[in-house]
C-alpha cells in the first residue's frame, strides 16, 4: 500500500506498544519511522516530513500534548494530521483539549488493530483535514495544566486506593497489588515532573511577556 507524501511516524515510549504498532502498520505495507517522546520526534518530522504522525500523549522529554502544541506553530509542520493514543489521558476534557489543538482523531490504548488500521487509512486517503489555528501559548499551557493536575489528582486517589488495600490482604495476595502499586507510584511521579516543568515554563513565559 503506498502512502502519500512520506512514511507514517509513531511515537511511543512504551517498547512492547512500540513494537506492536509499527509491526501491524508494517504488514499492511505502510512505511514507517518511530521516536520515543515529542523531542525525538521533532527531529525526525524536520528531516522525514511524514504523511501522518501517531503519537502517545504521556511521554518523558517531551509529550504529546507539547509535541503537537510545537508542530500547530510551525508553517512547515502544521498540516501533517496527528491521532492521538492514549491509555491515561482518556476523560472527555483530555479528549476535546487533543482536539482542539489540532489531533484529526483520538484512540484509547489497549489498540484495537482493526480500528487503529482503519482511522490509519481513512486520515491518509481522505482529503487534508482543517487544521484550527495554533492555539496561543497561553491558553495552551493553561488547558495543559489543568490535564496534568487533573492526571496527578486522580492518580494520587488510586495510589491511596491501593494502599488502603494492601492493608486488608492476606500476605500471599499481596504481591500483585505492590507491583501495580509501584507502577502506579511511578506513573505518578512522571506526571508530577511534567508537570514541575510546566511551572517552570509558565513562570519563563511571565517573566518575558
Amino acid at each position: 500500500m503506498n502512502v502519500p507524501h512520506g512514511p507514517i511516524l509513531v511515537v511511543e515510549d512504551i517498547p512492547n506498544v512500540l513494537e506492536l504498532l509499527l509491526v501491524t502498520l508494517r504488514f499492511k505495507g505502510y512505511p514507517v519511522i518511530s521516536a520515543t517522546n515529542g523531542q525525538e520526534a521533532l527531529e525526525l518530522i524536520s528531516r522525514e516530513r511524514p504523511a501522518l504522525v501517531i503519537t502517545d500523549i504521556l511521554m518523558p522529554k517531551m509529550d504529546g500534548y507539547a509535541l503537537v502544541h510545537r508542530m500547530r506553530t510551525n508553517p512547515v509542520t502544521r498540516n501533517i494530521p496527528v491521532v492521538f493514543l492514549s491509555a491515561t489521558y482518556v476523560t472527555p476534557e483530555d479528549k476535546n483539549f487533543a482536539l482542539s489543538l489540532g489531533a484529526v482523531r483520538f484512540l484509547e490504548k489497549p489498540v484495537d488493530t482493526e480500528e487503529f488500521l482503519l482511522t490509519v487509512a481513512e486520515v491518509l486517503t481522505q482529503s487534508p483535514p482543517t487544521v484550527p489555528e495554533p492555539m496561543e501559548n497561553r491558553l495552551f499551557y493553561q488547558g495543559y495544566r489543568e490535564r496534568l493536575e487533573s492526571k496527578l489528582h486522580h492518580k494520587n486517589a488510586q495510589i491511596a486506593r491501593t494502599e488502603r488495600l494492601l492493608q486488608t490482604l492476606p500476605e500471599d495476595q499481596r504481591a500483585s497489588f505492590q507491583a501495580l502499586l509501584q507502577e502506579e507510584r511511578a506513573h505518578r511521579d512522571e506526571i508530577q515532573a511534567e508537570l514541575n516543568q510546566l511551572y517552570h515554563l509558565i513562570e519563563q513565559t511571565k517573566k518575558d511577556s
